[in-house]
């Protein structure tokens, strides 16, 4: 079973792409990660454990089955059987900022107990009373609505940067366009979104061309690489493979990668 939607609240949309239910098994042991530049609450309704690997070896970040998974500007490896039953809200960039008091920055790249960010919530435990999916899809919305610690207002010169660095405009030319400097305007972008607005952009970059019909050529073209190479070195940094080893584990899922 997978069910994702749009949230149902208007307060909400600026701030969330979308929800969702996945409920299933899968035959591999781990699954690339790839990132987005975006946050993610995850709930593991299955088993009261999150795990996210390190793509060279190393320790496990390790949480309880509800978390945070900060604003990611890297790959990572996942496994998974944490997926047999589990609900998300994929945030839009900086869509955490209302909802967290700590800023976006002091969770990037970071797997973060819920439990530490919402004291007393117990999420995952009302969640798991909820039911049905469309019921504890329904019990995430009131939660995030309740939760909120900031106005539910977008801040409009950080969607202008978000916008303007995602269509592959320079960090220059996106603090030129707001009126700042680059220094004001990072500064700004990590507290809000979390990543610094250079990673955010080759991350978004990373994102539209595996949203890009056709040769990898072409498509390193279309995309604002300066050459082939160059597509190449991005995608095995951000993406922990080169390009002619992708290969998504769906369509729909174009940043998980069976490995």
């Amino acid at each position: 079973m997978h069910v994702a939607t749009s949230p149902r609240s208007a307060a909400l949309a600026p701030f969330v792409s979308s929800l969702g239910y996945l409920e299933g098994r899968f035959p591999h042991a781990r699954e690339l990660s790839l990132p987005t530049g975006t946050a993610q609450l995850l709930v593991n309704l299955d088993a009261d454990a999150l795990h996210a690997y390190p793509i060279n070896g190393g320790g496990a970040q390790s949480a309880p089955g509800a978390a945070l998974l900060g604003a990611h500007g890297r790959p990572s490896l996942i496994d998974p059987a944490e997926q047999r039953a589990i609900l998300w809200v994929a945030f839009r960039p900086g869509g955490t900022y209302p909802f967290f008091a700590a800023p976006a920055s002091a969770t990037r790249d970071q797997l973060v107990p819920l439990d530490e960010l919402w004291p007393g919530a117990r999420l995952r435990e009302r969640l798991a009373e909820a039911g049905s999916p469309a019921a504890m899809l329904a019990l995430l919305e009131r939660a995030l609505l309740a939760a909120a610690c900031r106005p539910l207002s977008p801040d409009p010169a950080t969607g202008v940067a978000v916008r303007s660095l995602a269509r592959g405009a320079s960090v220059a030319e996106t603090a030129d366009r707001l009126g700042w400097t680059p220094r004001g305007l990072a500064r700004r972008f990590v507290e809000r979104v979390g990543l610094a607005p250079k990673r955010f952009a080759r991350v978004r970059r990373l994102q539209r061309l595996l949203a890009t019909d056709g040769d990898w050529a072409g498509r390193a073209a279309a995309c604002g690489y300066h050459d082939q190479a160059h597509m190449i070195h991005e995608f095995r940094e951000l993406a922990g493979m080169l390009p002619t080893g992708y290969a998504p584990r769906s369509p729909t899922e174009a940043n998980h990668v069976p490995v």
